[in-house]
């Protein structure tokens, strides 16, 4: 088995596209320089030790070395030593809303951020249950499938915005409907559904699919975000308030009353989101006292690090390039 202990740090990755296309252009600028300074062929036999697609060469040790070095911080590992043990915990499914409203910035840095710092503090203390998520807005969509893999469902979380659904609204009946078709049909328990939201439902089917799900096993827990006062609404098409149909400036208020019904109808609770720890700690807490079910698994336990081979190369690879002499203007007989 192999992993990345910090896959974080692959997405350093990406810049190296973003090099390849400066380098283009800076090449293309300089030619545009020398057929400035005239004919192309002159001006560069004034170019001491010039040799023809060495900056390119030089250019491409140095970006292979940035992306070794990009790998080798994320630590490829491999599992050695496998154990057989015995674990216990629950499946827990996290339904995030995506409206827009999630944007409205009564918590600071903005409502959605928020919550996505909460599930990342949720998965630091989980351990052994088995997490999935789902986004919703005017329609409901699986984001991640359950999975011990806290890390892949961290990076997927990164990506999730308001624009990643199409369809506005918060329809929480259906963000209900597919984590009752993503739980295991055959058990009664040892399920669990979180509700991140700020309440502000078009949908009103939203506690008869809570009180099903409640009746199939599933524990409903509901977190509200905002504050009950509400906040004006930023539209970046205008990049002023955004307003009505009739002119008045749209205001988002958190709806507890909504996200209360709900947690008491799926037999669980409800917590409004102020401290991201404490919030994460009390529905990590919630779901550890409910009845574990019992997962024997093979898991890797003892793992070798390769990083320091890829740090070792990207070494190489920079002294090398040192190495490589550039150009410079050959001097005049008799100047100093």
């Amino acid at each position: 088995m192999l992993r990345f202990q910090h896959i974080s740090y692959l997405f350093s990755l990406a810049l190296v596209p973003v090099f390849i296309v400066l380098f283009i252009w800076l090449l293309y600028w300089r030619k545009n320089k020398l057929k400035k300074l005239g004919d192309t062929e002159l001006v560069a036999g004034q170019m001491l030790g010039l040799v023809q697609g060495r900056s390119t060469l030089k250019f491409i040790l140095l970006t292979i070395a940035f992306a070794l070095l990009g790998i080798g911080w994320a630590n490829l590992q491999s599992g050695d030593k496998t154990e057989k043990v015995q674990r216990k915990g629950v499946d827990v499914i996290i339904a995030l809303d995506l409206s827009k409203s999630m944007l409205a910035r009564d918590v600071q840095p903005d409502r959605l951020t928020k919550a996505k710092q909460l599930i990342s503090r949720m998965t630091d203390k989980m351990q052994n249950d088995r997490v999935g998520l789902i986004v919703f807005a005017g329609r409901a969509y699986l984001q991640v499938p359950l999975t011990i893999d806290y890390s892949a469902l961290k990076m997927m979380l990164n990506t999730v915005n308001t624009g990643l659904i199409p369809t506005q609204g918060t329809v929480i009946g259906d963000a209900i409907d597919m984590a009752m078709q993503s739980f295991s049909q055959k058990e009664r328990k040892y399920k669990s559904l979180v509700i991140i939201s700020d309440g502000e439902d078009h949908d009103e089917q939203a506690l008869a699919k809570a009180k099903e799900a409640a009746e199939s096993g599933v524990t409903i827990h509901t977190v509200g975000i905002g504050s009950p006062q509400g906040t004006t609404l930023y539209d970046p098409d205008t990049r002023s308030v955004k307003l009505d149909e009739n002119g008045a400036p749209v205001v988002s208020k958190l709806n507890e009353d909504e996200l209360r019904s709900l947690a008491s109808t799926g037999h669980g609770t409800y917590t409004l989101l102020r401290n991201t720890d404490d919030a994460a700690e009390k529905l990590v807490d919630a779901m550890a006292n409910m009845e574990q079910k019992s997962l024997g698994s093979v898991v890797f336990t003892d793992f070798t690090s390769y990083f320091q081979y890829f740090l070792l190369a990207a070494l190489i690879l920079l002294f090398v390039e040192w190495l490589l002499p550039g150009a410079g203007l050959k001097m005049k007989a008799g100047s100093a």
